[in-house]
C-alpha cells in the first residue's frame, strides 16, 4: 500500500514556473516507477513525466525541455520542476506509483491544481 500526498500547484503566469512535490509513504518508495500525469477539464488524463527505479525517464513530447522530473529516495518524494509554462499545461496534476510507459499504477494521489494564466 502507498500513500501520496502533492503540493506544489498553484496559479502562475505564462513563462513562469512550479515546482510539484509528491510525498509518499507506506511501502518501498524507491522500488517503484513514479509518475506525473495531468487531466485538464473535458480532457482524459494523460502521462506528463516518468521515473523509474533506477532512474530512467520519460516525458510527453509536449513538455520535453521544460518539465523535469526528479526523485529524492531518502526523503520519499517525487518531483516535477515546470518551467517556460504555457495556458495549454493547466490542468489537475496527479502523481502515480507503480505505473510503466504504458499503463498508470494503482497508487494515486488526490491531486494539484496548475493553473497557467495572465
Amino acid at each position: 500500500q502507498v500513500q501520496l500526498v502533492e503540493s506544489g500547484g498553484g496559479l502562475v503566469q505564462p513563462g513562469g514556473s512550479l515546482r510539484l512535490s509528491c510525498a509518499a509513504s507506506g511501502s518501498i518508495f524507491s522500488a517503484y516507477t513514479m509518475g506525473w500525469y495531468r487531466q485538464a477539464p473535458g480532457k482524459q488524463r494523460e502521462l506528463v513525466a516518468l521515473i523509474s527505479s533506477g532512474g530512467s525517464l520519460n516525458y510527453v513530447d509536449s513538455v520535453k525541455g521544460r518539465f523535469t522530473i526528479s526523485r529524492d529516495n531518502a526523503k520519499n518524494t517525487v518531483y516535477l520542476q515546470m518551467n517556460s509554462l504555457k495556458p495549454e499545461d493547466t490542468a489537475v496534476y496527479y502523481c502515480n506509483a507503480g505505473g510503466t510507459r504504458w499503463s498508470s499504477g494503482i497508487y494515486w494521489g488526490q491531486g494539484t491544481q496548475v493553473t497557467v494564466s495572465s
